[in-house]
């Protein structure tokens, strides 16, 4: 019996269109048989109209006979949220310090932008906005109307 006797699911946030055999994305398919070279050729040519290094959460199946298939989902809210407000990276202390501002406006634009996720496709869009209000408290953000 092989060492991959069943389907295997990878998830790997990887930059848009700067795919490579390199860590993360060699190791983890490399150590499931699976050619990296091919996915990351793959990978780019999909998301070529993307921002170069926006970070894309991916899901590599890779089937018992080594091939594999691959679903890309839009970026993390936080991204979004960070890009939206001029910010580095998130509160040392959530809750106790503001790092920024972002309006209803960019709730809802990265809202409506993470309603397309097959996974977030039966949810209402206020659903998701508040979603989005709860990540930019966490990141320090303010959200005002």
């Amino acid at each position: 019996m092989s060492k991959l006797a069943r389907t295997q699911v990878v998830r790997l946030l990887i930059a848009a269109g700067k795919a490579a055999p390199t860590p993360p994305v060699g190791p983890a398919l490399g150590a499931r048989g699976v050619k990296s070279m091919d996915f990351c050729k793959e990978f780019n040519a999909r998301t070529a109209q993307i921002e170069p290094g926006t970070p894309v959460p991916t899901l590599i199946t890779i089937q018992p006979d080594r091939t594999f298939t691959f679903v890309t989902k839009t970026p993390p809210v936080t991204y979004f949220l960070k890009k939206a407000a001029g910010i580095e990276k998130g509160a040392g202390k959530p809750g106790h310090e503001i790092l920024g501002t972002i309006n209803a406006k960019h709730v809802y634009e990265i809202a409506t932008i993470k309603a397309t996720d097959e996974h977030m496709k039966h949810l209402s869009l206020e659903t998701i906005a508040r979603g989005v209000v709860g990540s930019a408290r966490t990141l320090g953000l303010q959200v005002v109307p």
